[in-house]
């Protein structure tokens, strides 16, 4: 079942990270949950997008390719997979993982799922395809498990996690709507839950939006890109000198100040492009370009192509710097 998530327009009034999640443009490929009876391990394949589950009753194992530790996953906890990785669910790590096609029809795996049971071990979530421009590249800067586990974490998506398990358990008309918006509510959740731990975060765009300041310097980007902001405008509305907010901005993020604007400039550049009637001219002044061959240099060495070329392309070729890093 894939159903678009309504966000409202980007404008100056969105903060940071709902404007990333705009431009990533989650649609909602499926939502609903399954139980484990008995002992098994199911293996899932590669995927796009991220999958966001939580764990309502019960407790299994989580295997992630390329992690090197299995990790738990207890009832109320909850877990992003950004990376697209194969991964496996398992009761007991000495079983055999079985690929999931192979076992849906024994799991019951659904959009709504009556049979849910107290005691039992059940998981649900949902499946979001991203749709929007260098989706995967922003998803790289997360970690390949974000896991939220702490009580006081639990305890703040609680709400979403006893509604889902409702409407799982006794369908109502409206329910399988109810449970898309309760997924990509988990969803924002768990990057918020993500964001405030400090501790779990690396360099990248993530960390700066936990940042006191750093955080008020991306936001001044985000809410008036076409503004001609410069380190010294920058540093001084973060109270900052230059030198210690450049190294602070570079330490944190991973990118200088100068290079984090012009990514996110081409970051909408490239939405409008494939998303809008606007022409280059348009596009270029209200991102602070003063011609059409200023931005075109600039979007090229963004984004590894022409304008031209990237409205052309079905998908985009190739980027010449990362946005998580």
């Amino acid at each position: 079942m894939i159903g678009s998530i309504v966000l409202p327009p980007q404008s100056q009034h969105m903060d940071p990270l709902s404007e990333v999640l705009a431009l990533m443009k989650p649609q909602l490929y499926v939502a609903g949950g399954f139980g484990v009876p008995g002992d098994m391990a199911v293996r899932f394949p590669k995927h796009k997008g991220v999958k966001c589950y939580a764990m309502l009753a019960g407790n299994c194992w989580l295997v992630v390719e390329g992690v090197p530790e299995p990790v738990l996953i207890h009832a109320g906890d909850c877990f992003l997979l950004p990376r697209g990785l194969p991964f496996h669910l398992a009761t007991d790590l000495a079983l055999k993982p079985v690929l999931y096609t192979d076992v849906c029809v024994r799991l019951g795996v659904r959009s709504e799922a009556p049979g849910a049971t107290e005691g039992s071990r059940y998981i649900a979530g949902g499946h979001f395809a991203l749709t929007g421009g260098h989706a995967e590249m922003i998803l790289h800067s997360l970690p390949p498990i974000v896991h939220i586990r702490r009580e006081s974490d639990k305890a703040a998506m609680r709400w979403s996690l006893e509604r889902m398990r409702e409407e799982l358990r006794d369908p109502q008309p409206g329910g399988s709507l109810i449970a898309q918006q309760l997924a990509y509510m988990m969803l924002i959740q768990a990057l918020r839950l993500h964001l405030a731990d400090a501790a779990s975060t690396g360099p990248g765009w993530l960390s700066a939006l936990s940042d006191r300041h750093m955080s008020i310097a991306i936001a001044s980007m985000h809410n008036d890109p076409g503004y001609p902001w410069t380190l010294h405008s920058l540093a001084e509305r973060v109270g900052m000198s230059r030198s210690v907010f450049a190294l602070r901005f570079r330490k944190v993020v991973g990118a200088t100040p100068m290079e984090y604007l012009a990514r996110w400039r081409m970051l909408l550049a490239a939405d409008r492009l494939k998303h809008s009637s606007d022409g280059l001219s348009a596009i270029a002044q209200s991102l602070g370009y003063q011609s059409e061959s200023a931005f075109g240099k600039a979007f090229r060495r963004v984004m590894g192509c022409s304008p031209g070329q990237y409205i052309r392309s079905a998908t985009p070729s190739c980027i010449s710097a990362e946005w998580g890093r």
